[in-house]
């Protein structure tokens, strides 16, 4: 199994990195650079802290209060292969997964380790973080141009389709 870099050790109780109480996974990694990043911290692609995936795999089936599963950091798609198989354990105890990433759905979808990744996810927040859209009314993304994405109907669709807690985007 292959180990993971994380910013920090997962994050058990979060409520307000998508709906319900929700499992973070913090990765280490990201070349974006977005200006005003909330976590600047978790650029270094060597910094943070190796975890090992079956331990983290663990963590979700010793789970109680949980409902969902949400992948920030960082940038997860970077480690997307050691993902996999966390997102699918998550899956089966009926979780809801999440992911924040700086790439675009169209960027994802253009390389197959991330493509595998991105179709176990139920909702994709997406794009970067532009500091000039940043807006603190907004639920569950940072700025104006990043969409929350239903990934699942997007797939099944062939077409992009906006999540419910898009508010923004669906009145395009």
């Amino acid at each position: 199994m292959d180990d993971l870099r994380l910013a920090a050790p997962v994050q058990m109780d979060s409520i307000v990195d998508g709906p319900g109480v929700r499992m973070v996974i913090w990765t280490q990694g990201c070349h974006h650079g977005c200006l005003g990043c909330h976590n600047p911290q978790t650029h270094d692609i060597h910094g943070g802290i190796l975890v090992a995936q079956a331990d983290v795999i663990k963590e979700i089936e010793q789970a109680s209060l949980q409902t969902g599963l949400t992948l920030s950091g960082g940038e997860p798609f970077l480690q997307a292969k050691p993902l996999i198989p966390i997102v699918k354990a998550a899956k089966k105890r009926g979780w809801n997964i999440w992911a924040y990433s700086g790439f675009t759905i169209e960027e994802l979808m253009a390389h197959p380790e991330q493509t595998s990744l991105l179709e176990c996810i139920d909702v994709l927040v997406d794009g970067k973080f532009i500091k000039a859209q940043k807006d603190y009314r907004l639920k569950f993304k940072g700025s104006k141009n990043q969409r929350i994405i239903d990934v699942q109907a997007s797939l099944l669709k062939q077409r992009l389709i906006y999540s419910s807690y898009d508010k923004e985007n669906q009145l395009l």
